[in-house]
C-alpha cells in the first residue's frame, strides 16, 4: 500500500471516528460514572467491536448482511434498543447512582463496562457500512492482501481508541467544572434522553 493511500485512509478514519455517535456517548457517560481509567474498559470493547467488525467485512460477511433486509434491520433494532435501554435506566437512576453502583463487584462490573463497548460497536450499522465501503477502496490486488488489512484494521483502531479516550478526559473535565451546577440526577437525564433519542434516530436510519 502506498504511503499516499494511506494518509488518506487515516483522514477518513479520524473524521469518522471523531465524530460524536453512539460509542462516543457510552464513553463519555461511563467516563463521568466510574472516571477515566475505568472508561477505558469501554473504549477496549468499542475497539474490539470495530475489530470483529472489520473481520466480518473482510470474509464478506458485513456484504451479506447490508445485502439482507432482514438481518440490516433486526442488527438496526437490536442498537436501537440497547440505547434505548441504556437511555432509560440513565433517566432513572442518574449519574451519581451509578458512581455508588461502581464500587460493587469490580471484576463483573469491569466485564459490563468492556460488553457496553462491544455492544455498542457491533450493533450499530453505520460501522456495517464504514467497514464495507471504506476497505475495499483502499486495497490494491496486485499486493498481498493480508498485510494491507492488517494495516488498515490496526489504523482504524488505533484512531477509534484515540477519539474515544479523548471524550473521556473531555467529559471528565466537564463533570469538574460543572459539579457545583448540575447534579448527577440531571446528567442522567441529559444523557439519558440523548442516548434515547440516539436510539429513535438509529430505528429510523436506512442502508
Amino acid at each position: 500500500m502506498q504511503f499516499d493511500s494511506w494518509i488518506a485512509f487515516c483522514s477518513i478514519a479520524l473524521l469518522a471516528t471523531a465524530t460524536p455517535g453512539p460509542a462516543a456517548l457510552l464513553v463519555s457517560v461511563n467516563s463521568l460514572s466510574v472516571g477515566v481509567k475505568k472508561s477505558l474498559v469501554t473504549v477496549l470493547g468499542n475497539v474490539s467491536g470495530l475489530f470483529i467488525m472489520s473481520g466480518c467485512s473482510i470474509l464478506g460477511l458485513s456484504a451479506v448482511v447490508l445485502s439482507s433486509s432482514v438481518a440490516f434491520t433486526i442488527i438496526k433494532v437490536l442498537g436501537a434498543v440497547y440505547l434505548i435501554y441504556m437511555g432509560l435506566k440513565l433517566w432513572n437512576n442518574g449519574i451519581g447512582k451509578l458512581e455508588a453502583c461502581s464500587s460493587q463487584g469490580k471484576e463483573s462490573h469491569s466485564f459490563r463496562l468492556y460488553m457496553q463497548g462491544v455492544l455498542v460497536a457491533l450493533t450499530n450499522p453505520k460501522a456495517i457500512v464504514f467497514t464495507t465501503a471504506l476497505f475495499p477502496q483502499f486495497i490494491s490486488v496486485t499486493e498481498p492482501l493480508l498485510p494491507q488489512f492488517a494495516l488498515l484494521v490496526s489504523t482504524f483502531m488505533a484512531l477509534s481508541f484515540i477519539c474515544l479516550s479523548f471524550y473521556a478526559v473531555l467529559a471528565q473535565r466537564a463533570k469538574s467544572n460543572t459539579r457545583q451546577l448540575v447534579s448527577g440526577k440531571i446528567l442522567g437525564r441529559i444523557f439519558g434522553s440523548t442516548f434515547i433519542g440516539a436510539g429513535c434516530i438509529l430505528a429510523g436510519a436506512s442502508k
